[in-house]
């Protein structure tokens, strides 16, 4: 796992470590402890995941047309 904190993570970084986490989970030779401790890791990781998802389609959703349908700018979003 990387010693980087899961709320500084970029979305690839996180997708790539949830993605050796799920890895590890499926393989069940892990012990317990450190499953649970995988699992809990795994949940951070996917809310990250959601969280970074969510900012992008706000920023697309703010895109603004000009006449010819052409993006000309981002119109701030409501509550960011």
């Amino acid at each position: 796992m990387s010693e980087t904190p899961v709320n500084e993570m970029s979305f690839e970084e996180a997708m790539k470590e949830l993605e050796q986490v799920v890895g590890q989970l499926e393989r069940g030779d892990v012990a317990l402890e450190a499953s649970i401790a995988l699992y809990e890791r795994g949940a951070e990781l996917k809310k990250r995941c959601e969280t970074k998802l969510k900012e992008a389609e706000e920023k697309v959703a703010a895109l603004t047309l000009d006449a010819d349908g052409v993006p000309k700018g981002t119109t701030p979003v409501q509550g960011m």
